[in-house]
């Protein structure tokens, strides 16, 4: 069970919280990845979670974000780091 998730109310989809750590920040970005846990398949989503995680000290998530990046368009990868960027900015 993923302790710092929220869902959005909106949409229905699981959001990390401010306080998710890596390890949390991984386990989601494994969720949007695979669209498993409520979450869709969404690479975006999946590179800015692995993206947050690396950042907050996961080794695996280093690992998989490359490993996705080198499965999308150089516009979804400029996307998801932006989106990691805004997440820190609100966070």
């Amino acid at each position: 069970m993923l302790t710092s998730v929220e869902i959005d109310g909106a949409t229905g989809l699981p959001l990390p919280t401010p306080d998710a750590t890596g390890d949390d920040l991984f386990k989601m970005g494994l969720l949007y990845s695979t669209g498993q846990g409520g979450a869709p398949l969404d690479y975006v989503s999946a590179h800015m979670l692995f993206n947050l995680a690396a950042m907050r000290g996961s080794l695996e998530a280093k690992v998989y974000r490359k490993e996705l990046s080198q499965e999308m368009a150089s516009n979804e990868v400029a996307e998801a780091q932006r989106q990691a960027r805004e997440w820190l900015a609100t966070g």
